[in-house]
């Protein structure tokens, strides 16, 4: 068996289908490479599949076909080599709250199969590094979410992981915690010392960290590159538009059908985001013209393509959306 060190891909998937029952697809087809020492960032909304994706590349699940490798061994094949050199760090919390840092810490590593004074450096080490060595031995619960946090990324590195798995990692922290999480996953991914997948909600920090991102949706990977290659592929600019109330596709396409230069309409409540070939440019002429339609506009903003517009474009969706918005797939 060949480990990380010995090919360049950390994770390869290819074709991977889970089914559960006749009629649940979860994952159809599904096909990635994680290169050694990068940060790939797994995108999708609930249902999309990225739990069951995840579930299955750190051995919690099996595939009905297709073949998963993780750090150059077959996870199917060998589950309990691979979590000997994986790290796990999921949506809850997985310290012991009535014991200190450094118990839980210790424990985990004793898990792991180190011992005496390897062990014990290798704590104060990670403590160190995590900037929680000040309240190592006070216990968990009186902690802030940012260190809770910052102690799970401790407790999947302690065993020195060759792909670390973070889950949603900053879900519930408040702007300050996630800025204090981040702060420390920065340092692993300069350091490239080990491969990371990512799945999160928030795509400023799939944009900001990863090194490649894959969009996946009802099962499927629509999109996959690094975000500045998926974002050069919109060209033009972003228009976004907040209306006073909800407004219909079948009004935005009566009010703007000579407005020239917009594409990609997508209505969503009083909400509408379009592509457009010069923001600049078509912007006054879109407000007029919805002016002149009785369309009030409370706000209007132009940028340049982000991975939310991305994502848009792939799956006909907004990210956090719950409800299918109504697209009007041609340029008017």
């Amino acid at each position: 068996m060949t480990s990380t060190s010995d090919r360049s891909a950390a994770i390869d998937v290819s074709d991977l289908v889970k089914r559960y029952g006749d009629k649940v697809i979860a994952l159809d087809g599904v096909s990635l490479e994680v290169t050694a020492g990068s940060v790939f960032a797994l995108l999708g909304p609930n249902g999309a599949g990225k739990s069951t994706a995840i579930r299955i590349l750190t051995t919690l699940a099996r595939p009905d076909s297709g073949t998963v490798s993780v750090g150059g061994l077959d996870a199917v094949a060998h589950p309990d080599a691979v979590r000997r050199i994986i790290g796990v760090v999921g949506q809850k919390h997985g310290s012991d709250p009535q014991a200190t840092g450094r118990e839980n810490l210790v424990l985990q590593g004793v898990i792991q199969g180190l011992h005496g004074a390897e062990l014990h450096r290798r704590v104060d080490a990670l403590l160190e590094q995590l900037g929680i060595g000040h309240a190592a031995d006070r216990v968990v619960r009186t902690w802030s979410g940012g260190m809770s946090r910052r102690l799970d990324i401790a407790m999947a590195m302690v065993h020195r992981p060759e792909v670390l798995f973070l889950d949603e990692p900053t879900t519930g922290l408040d702007p300050e915690a996630r800025a204090e999480v981040w702060s420390q996953v920065r340092r692993l991914t300069a350091e490239r010392t080990v491969s990371i997948l990512l799945t999160t909600h928030y795509m400023e920090e799939a944009d900001e960290f990863s090194d490649e991102v894959a969009i996946l949706d009802r099962g499927r990977i629509v999109a996959t590159g690094s975000p500045d290659f998926l974002k050069r592929q919109l060209r033009g600019d972003a228009l976004r538009l907040e209306f006073r109330s909800d407004v219909s596709a079948d009004e935005l396409k009566g009010a703007l059908r000579r407005v020239e230069g917009l594409g990609d309409i997508n209505v969503s409540g009083r909400w509408v985001r379009a592509r457009v070939s010069d923001g600049a440019a078509i912007a006054p002429a879109t407000l007029a013209a919805l002016d002149g339609a009785g369309l009030a506009v409370a706000s209007v903003t132009i940028s340049r393509p982000s991975l939310a517009d991305v994502y848009l474009r792939h799956t006909g969706n907004e990210f956090a959306s719950t409800e299918p918005p109504q697209l009007i797939a041609a340029a008017i």
